[in-house]
């Protein structure tokens, strides 16, 4: 099988990277040093998206949102020109399911096959090869692109068909988000009441409140280093998983109030903000300094 991927950002190039140690890959990325990045580790570079659909029988996918993977397999001089009947497309990006389940309908008029498989852990996993990733689509398919995404991490889960990848990396999305938050508010209060950050991280982390907030994302914080998710994004994930919530008639209450936590965070800190900086908006609204 010839492979490709598309996005090599943050998520897409650790990704990306695993594979390359395992298979040929030819990549492609808007940015031209991202792109040279993946071909120093050995992949060959595409000249555009068109053509590496030519050049490959699986097109994996990696980009912020389902609007660009829309773009990116059906605009101007995309995918689309170049795939044909029995090639696979495989999206690791955090997409929509219900435009997922669109795209994949509109690809099977044509012979071509859709799967999708978000990923979770962070670049930090991707890097390691411990990330999860959840399938959504057709047994037979995803036979077909497994031993590939087995080079990525061997933590990979079938979850249903098509569009249920998505929808279980929503919930894990939310979960995480509505449990940061929550994280965020207790040790503000704690703050003001005169505990000290190492002290809650020290405790929360080996008590029943463990989460990855308490593991990875407080302590990170703590120690100065930057952030490793957008906020723009995370918000995107959240508001998906809520509408997806309403439309399924199984709202969810609790995450909205931190749907709406990520919404005051981005009017406040514009769009280049981290995920971690919605800390800010309960800083702000404790009157307390949490990450000095």
């Amino acid at each position: 099988m010839n492979l490709g991927y598309i996005g090599l950002g943050m998520m897409g190039g650790p990704l990306a990277r695993r594979i390359v140690r395992e298979h040929k890959l030819r990549v492609y990325d808007l940015s031209p040093d991202a792109t040279a990045a993946l071909v120093a580790d050995g992949a060959q570079p595409a000249q555009d998206l068109t053509s590496l659909a030519r050049e490959s029988d699986i097109v994996m996918t990696c980009l912020p949102t389902s609007g660009h993977v829309r773009e990116a397999i059906f605009g101007d001089g995309g995918l689309i020109e170049g795939l044909e009947p029995g090639n696979l497309i495989v999206d690791q990006t955090t997409g929509d399911p219900t435009e997922t389940k669109a795209m994949a309908a509109e690809l099977a008029e044509r012979g071509i096959d859709m799967i999708d498989a978000p990923v979770s852990g962070g670049p930090g996993g991707a890097d390691a090869g411990t990330i999860a990733i959840m399938i959504g689509g057709p047994e037979h398919l995803y036979e077909k692109a497994r031993t590939y995404l087995q080079a990525i991490s061997p933590n990979i889960f079938h979850c249903g068909d098509i569009g249920a990848g998505h929808t279980m990396k929503l919930i894990n999305n939310v979960t995480a988000a509505s449990i940061r938050i929550a994280t965020y508010e207790g040790v503000a209060m704690g703050i003001k009441n005169g505990l000290t950050l190492d002290k809650m991280i020290e405790v929360l982390d080996k008590s029943s409140a463990q989460s990855s907030a308490t593991k990875i994302t407080l302590p990170r914080m703590r120690d100065g280093l930057p952030g490793t998710f957008a906020l723009e994004l995370l918000f995107k994930d959240v508001r998906l998983a809520c509408q997806l919530g309403i439309d399924s008639g199984a709202p969810l209450m609790y995450s909205g109030l931190t749907r709406e936590v990520l919404q005051t965070a981005r009017q406040m800190l514009g769009p280049d903000a981290f995920s971690d900086d919605a800390i800010k908006v309960i800083e702000r609204n404790a009157g307390v300094e949490v990450i000095g």
